[in-house]
């Protein structure tokens, strides 16, 4: 077995114009059909990022089709219909009691599909993933992110909020941990009180520079979520995530970013996005003694896009 200790780099090779024209066909195609195309657009658009994201100059592959995602969309769209259908029907009563159910019903419903639409989007986008022909997974169980979802969300609301930290850590840490690519796995080790400490101080700091100390504390979020991620190969094997971002690095990417979008009129969006990925992929490094060519494909494949669209639609992020 070889066995070797070296500091392997992520990188980000795509183009602001490659990227610029991707988005513009998308965006009159999804136009033109009145919506209809926007799966198709998503799933191109994912594709593109993807396959110019590369480890160890090989880069990912994302597998997913519109069709799957349009199929995805029209279940996602149904639901969302028949909820909110019976959230207006009751606010037309003007029965305050209904009214009072209304709102019961649209919370109920928003409580109940987030740890599913977490579990699904994982599901299908991982399975849709892969990198030299080896596909992710993901083996979480949706009973246990319900467990998890319900008891950290109640303790958040009687705790005004402040237990949200260990709430995210719990989250992440379950689910980034059931994450798998072949026959290894990943794994995310967060604390809550580590967490709360540091968005307490980058809050208060924050607001004592009048918003300068900003940069700095999304470099802490960003060194916090990288630092605490490892991937395990098995006999005690494994790489370890590092971060090298800086505080004065998120000055110049976001202020960068701001300044292309403002002034070009939004046409610049297309090259913050490729800022944004060479700067997250630059300062990600990966140190330790494992041999990704001992890696084996053990992943099944997930076809429903349903969660992942819906997802989308609630604007919850993959990386919670």
């Amino acid at each position: 077995m070889q066995v070797f200790d070296t500091k392997q780099r992520l990188s980000f090779t795509g183009k602001g114009g490659d990227l610029f024209v991707v988005l513009i066909v998308n965006a009159l195609l999804t136009a033109i059909t009145l919506g209809i195309y926007y799966p198709w657009a998503k799933a191109r658009r994912l594709q593109y990022f993807y396959e110019h994201s590369e480890l160890d100059g090989n880069p990912f592959h994302f597998h997913g089709t519109g069709r799957e995602m349009f199929i995805g969309f029209i279940k996602a769209m149904g639901l969302l219909v028949l909820i909110y259908a019976v959230f207006f029907a009751l606010m037309m009563s003007m029965e305050p009691v209904l009214m009072m159910l209304a709102y019961l019903v649209l919370f109920g419903a928003i409580l109940g599909l987030t740890p599913l639409i977490i579990h699904g989007t994982y599901r299908y986008r991982m399975s849709r993933s892969s990198w030299r022909g080896i596909h992710f997974g993901y083996r979480g169980e949706l009973k246990e992110l319900y467990r998890i979802f319900l008891r950290d969300g109640f303790l958040t609301l009687i705790t005004l909020g402040i237990y949200g930290a260990w709430f995210q850590m719990n989250l992440r840490n379950y689910v980034l941990s059931h994450v798998r690519f072949g026959s290894t796995r990943l794994e995310y080790k967060g604390d809550g009180l580590d967490f709360f400490l540091m968005n307490l101080k980058g809050y208060f700091l924050t607001l004592i520079t009048l918003g300068i100390y900003s940069f700095w504390w999304q470099r802490d979020i960003f060194n916090y979520y990288v630092d605490n991620l490892s991937w395990h190969f098995g006999e005690g094997r494994r790489m370890q995530f590092k971060s090298t971002a800086t505080g004065g690095g998120f000055f110049k990417l976001m202020l960068g970013n701001v300044l292309l979008v403002v002034f070009t009129l939004g046409i610049g969006l297309a090259w913050a996005h490729v800022r944004t990925m060479r700067f997250v992929m630059q300062h990600m490094e990966m140190g330790g003694d494992a041999d990704l060519n001992l890696v084996v494909q053990t992943e099944q494949e997930h076809s429903s896009a349903m969660a992942d669209e819906l997802g989308d639609i609630m604007d919850i992020g993959i990386f919670l």
